[in-house]
């Protein structure tokens, strides 16, 4: 007899190294979009403010990567590794990450229909686009490095340095 609840036939479930893929996945498409969205808007600038404004945009975004936006991820791949073998695909992010998902698209749908001129959002959105964007590689890394099998026999399932 089983003992799961009826509901849990429904709960799409995943081998978790796979969250690795789908978490990177989501922040790669995010960070893009952001980034396509901020392009657009530098072309509101003369020549020169918009590829300096771009270029600051994407230190902004390498600088808030290195300072902490790197540690996020990597608290999200161990909180991933932590996880049972098989868990819901939509595990890729903690509860509480749903929470400042919803906030960020609060912030961006409001920024975006404020009054702000767009050629001041387009470095913002360069930098949170480029900070997700670099810390999904670090996502795809971790799957690629992780040898372990999906049916978690061959390895550790720990990330190595």
């Amino acid at each position: 007899m089983n003992d799961r609840p009826a509901w849990d036939k429904w709960n799409p479930r995943v081998p978790r190294r796979w969250l690795l893929v789908i978490a990177g996945f989501v922040w790669t498409i995010v960070g893009c979009m952001l980034c396509f969205r901020a392009v657009g808007w530098y072309g509101l600038f003369p020549l020169i403010p918009e590829f300096a404004s771009a270029v600051f945009g994407c230190a902004l975004a390498i600088a808030g990567y290195r300072l902490g936006f790197s540690k996020v991820a990597q608290k999200n791949i161990k909180r991933i590794h932590n996880l049972p073998e098989r868990v819901c695909v939509f595990a890729f992010t903690a509860w509480k990450g749903y929470i400042m998902i919803g906030l960020m698209i609060s912030i961006g749908i409001t920024l975006r229909n404020s009054a702000i001129p767009k050629v001041y959002l387009a470095i913002p959105y360069t930098a949170m686009g480029g900070m997700l964007m670099l810390g999904s590689i670090q996502f795809y890394a971790s799957f690629f490095g992780d040898r372990t099998g999906e049916d978690g026999t061959a390895g550790s399932g720990v990330d190595r340095p």
